[in-house]
């Protein structure tokens, strides 16, 4: 369902019920997600993350940063998450937390405590964590993976090789329990990188396949 509304000056807002979408359903020992939701999130990033985890029989939570209400996206794609960031914390451990970049996103990432301290208790667990485009920043101010070796867009370089590995030849890098990746162009193989973590090689090969992607182990 995706719901258009045109504002002043002829330009174009696109509402999507992130919340309507269909979803595997969930069992015991299903994989789970959470992946934040900030404004001005980069829309290809978050929303690439969440259909290709979820075509991947991962069970995907939406949480907005703030609240449940709509989200306004970097290119003004209006985002309505599944919960708030407060309650989906209630709601029991994920076996990934997603961030996805975008400046304005990535600003209020970097300045939440909530978002903090749930990474750092992902991390102390040895649960996966996964940024991508700036997003890798929010990792460094809340003194996630210091060390290892990461990557993200070209323009963040600065801000992070002298806190980490940084690699820059690879759209995504992996290690250990960090999964880091470039921008929006590079958004299928980070999502795909997740999906082999959780459900398995096999399973990453036929969600790409469906999507015509190539695949990249």
């Amino acid at each position: 369902m995706l719901t258009v509304v045109r504002k002043s000056l002829g330009s174009l807002s696109l509402q999507l019920p992130f919340n309507l979408l269909p979803r595997y359903k969930s069992t015991d020992d299903a994989k789970t997600a959470l992946i934040i939701l900030a404004p001005g999130a980069e829309e290809m990033e978050f929303t690439i993350s969440a259909d290709v985890l979820r075509r991947g029989k991962i069970n995907v939570t939406v949480a907005g940063l703030y609240d449940c209400e709509a989200v306004k996206c970097s290119r003004s794609v209006v985002i309505v998450p599944d919960t708030s960031l407060e309650l989906a914390l209630t709601q029991g451990s994920y076996d990934v937390v997603v961030l996805p970049g975008g400046l304005a996103g990535n600003k209020a990432l970097i300045n939440s405590s909530a978002v903090g301290e749930l990474l750092r208790c992902q991390e102390s667990k040895g649960g996966l964590i996964a940024a991508i485009c700036a997003a890798p920043t929010a990792l460094a101010k809340h003194g996630i993976g210091k060390g290892k070796s990461i990557t993200s867009h070209p323009d963040l370089k600065l801000q992070l090789k002298d806190h980490y590995c940084y690699i820059d030849d690879e759209t995504v890098v992996q290690d250990g329990n960090l999964i880091t990746s470039r921008g929006p162009g590079t958004s299928f193989d980070f999502a795909l990188k997740i999906t082999e973590q959780l459900s398995g090689v096999e399973v990453a090969k036929e969600v790409a396949k469906a999507m015509l992607w190539t695949y990249k182990s």
